[in-house]
């Protein structure tokens, strides 16, 4: 039985989303969600890092890789929010 995926989708239009395991988005969009909630705004490091240690047990995958690709797709979706103004890249939860 092949294994459920979902679009991850792209905040930009011309950019085309990527299709990943639904059981691993769902984890960490969870993971991302929960961070951003319990702390606020972070830096994309940080929110890297929280991911990480939120998922350090049993993830199979690069938890980068993941958060980089769900937090697109919850930007695009409208659930989280890049803050403007210059220097690192800081997100929230909507």
């Amino acid at each position: 039985m092949q294994e459920e995926r979902i679009l991850a989708q792209h905040p930009d239009p011309t950019k085309q989303g990527v299709r990943i395991s639904k059981a691993k988005y769902n984890v960490v969009r969870a993971a991302i969600l929960e961070s951003l909630v319990a702390t606020g705004p972070l830096t994309f490091s940080d929110l890297n890092q929280a991911v990480a240690t939120r998922l350090a047990d049993g993830f199979d995958g690069s938890v980068s890789w993941y958060v980089t690709t769900v937090k697109l797709d919850l930007e695009a979706r409208g659930e989280i929010e890049r803050l403007p103004g210059p220097g690192l890249q800081r997100i929230r939860a909507r």
